[in-house]
């Protein structure tokens, strides 16, 4: 049977469904000379792959605008991989990254490279028993002598001596204090500092905070100093205040803030709790933050916060409603996706100009506290205010 092409044009098509709006996958042939940034936007058309395509398209169109301030969440065992070096360094210096909550680890592992210790790639299967006997230590496939957490640990302990450590401070300070000094050792052995996150975030004034401080071999050695009667201790309820008045401040001078999460965990909690600690502990009135991307491959079945979704985060006003189109959660390897979305948006964005929030603590602190006094009188208090806010206020007439 011959169907007549005449015929087939007359017939009426349907009218097109707003499901099919998308662009039509058809991508052309990947080439050798391919650049990723090309390579990211013509072909990753499915799957995370897609997923990966719509975070570098939203940072690039609407996160790394000037007016967002940018926190990002660092979680496993980033640094040894040299993601602090490749990636990290070159973020904060395009003023793409305006502050940090970070692992101790991930800290920790990051002055290996300031200090010119050996970093080696491995195998997974090389044999623990082996390792041990030999004094290597293994991090999945990457591997590394013993002497190398020894030689850390004394220069974390030897800074922490200073007499300008001798007092509590929040991590965002000590971070930046430490920077100076694996700033000041990586020059005396020849190394720049952008061999360490560390040391460019404390050039940069971008402040790194830790969830959980005691949870690193940095808590252990400070650990150890408070037995040998030192003065140092963390303190964690300046980290809280801190972090909930830099989104605070963003968000109350016409500007929007957003949160980029790599991994999950404690650093992405503390990063995304500053919307509750304003609005439902502090009583502020806020909506929360503007956009969310998440690297994971946590999944949001098992109740862990790590895979929890930005629409569950809604629920919590860490999301603000009205912001969950701006939202992207792509479930691959961090260390896949971070090369990948630094080198898009190194290649699609010019540079920002840099926030240097840690500069600016005091006077971000300041504006807080303003609001919070103003709050407890009822003046912007949030509908999520504490109870004992409307008892002080008495009733009404």
């Amino acid at each position: 049977m011959v169907v007549s092409l005449t015929a087939m044009k007359k017939t009426p098509r349907p009218p097109k469904s707003p499901f099919l709006a998308g662009r039509r996958i058809a991508p052309r042939p990947v080439r050798g000379d391919v650049k990723a940034a090309d390579l990211i936007e013509r072909t990753f058309s499915a799957y995370n792959a897609a997923r990966l395509r719509e975070a570098c398209t939203l940072l690039v169109e609407r996160i790394l605008e000037p007016d967002v301030t940018v926190g990002v969440s660092l979680t496993g065992a980033l640094t040894p991989a040299g993601l602090g070096l490749s990636c990290l360094n070159p973020l904060m210096r395009a003023g793409f990254v305006d502050w940090i909550i970070s692992t101790g680890a991930n800290v920790y592992h990051d002055v290996h490279h300031a200090l010119g210790m050996p970093i080696h790639e491995g195998r997974p299967t090389f044999d623990d028993i082996a390792l041990r006997n030999d004094g290597v230590i293994r991090i999945y496939d990457i591997v590394f002598p013993y002497e190398v957490l020894l030689d850390t640990d004394a220069f974390f302990r030897e800074v922490i001596r200073a007499k300008e450590f001798q007092r509590p401070m929040g991590t965002s300070e000590f971070h930046w204090r430490i920077g100076k000094y694996v700033t000041a050792r990586a020059r005396q052995l020849g190394i720049g500092i952008d061999q360490s996150f560390v040391a460019t975030a404390h050039a940069l004034d971008v402040p790194i905070y830790t969830s959980s401080p005691g949870d690193s071999s940095i808590g252990m050695n400070v650990a150890r100093q408070a037995l040998e009667g030192g003065a140092f201790s963390f303190d964690v309820s300046s980290d809280v205040n801190e972090t909930a008045a830099i989104v605070f401040d963003a968000k109350r001078h016409a500007g929007k803030s957003a949160v980029l999460i790599f991994g999950g965990g404690s650093p992405k909690n503390f990063l995304l709790q500053t919307e509750p600690q304003i609005q439902e502990v502090l009583g502020i009135d806020e909506a929360g933050h503007d956009y969310f991307v998440q690297v994971t491959d946590a999944r949001p079945d098992t109740g862990g916060l790590s895979g929890a979704t930005p629409s569950e985060a809604v629920s919590w006003g860490k999301i603000d409603p009205t912001a969950l189109p701006d939202t992207v959660v792509c479930y691959t390897d961090t260390t896949i996706a971070m090369p990948l979305m630094t080198a898009y948006v190194l290649a699609r964005h010019k540079r920002r100009p840099l926030k240097r929030l840690y500069r600016r603590r005091e006077e971000i602190m300041a504006g807080l506290r303003e609001a919070f006094e103003n709050a407890r009188q009822g003046k912007g208090a949030s509908k999520r205010a504490p109870h004992d806010y409307v008892e002080m206020k008495g009733p009404k007439g």
